[in-house]
């Protein structure tokens, strides 16, 4: 794996570092849990509020025992990765329709 980081400035090496000293303190820890694992920065996520109902928004970061989601509405939530379910957009799903076969004897 390759990082230019020539191009980064200064405030993004800073948070680069900070990053990085965060996950290597986890990795020492032991304390990485694994639904950390199935979302990744940038991810689009919802979760059921209570009294709001379901949140729908992005992933920005990774803490200890939450993430934070960003709505588009700007709005930041600490939540726990269990909580989260992964939003699959439209675009991604096939458009194509299958005829399934009449198995019926007449």
């Amino acid at each position: 794996m390759s990082i230019d980081i020539e191009s980064l400035s200064y405030e993004e090496l800073l948070e680069l570092q900070h990053k990085i000293s965060q996950r290597l303190r986890a990795i020492n820890s032991g304390k990485i849990p694994k639904d950390h694992t199935k979302f990744n920065q940038g991810d689009k996520v919802s979760f059921a509020h209570p009294t709001l109902g379901i949140q729908t928004g992005t992933l920005l970061t990774h803490n200890d025992t939450t993430v934070t989601v960003v709505t588009r509405s700007g709005q930041q939530w600490d939540v726990s990765p269990h909580l989260l379910r992964k939003v699959v957009s439209r675009g991604n799903q096939s458009n194509k329709v299958y005829k399934i076969p009449n198995r019926s004897k007449d």
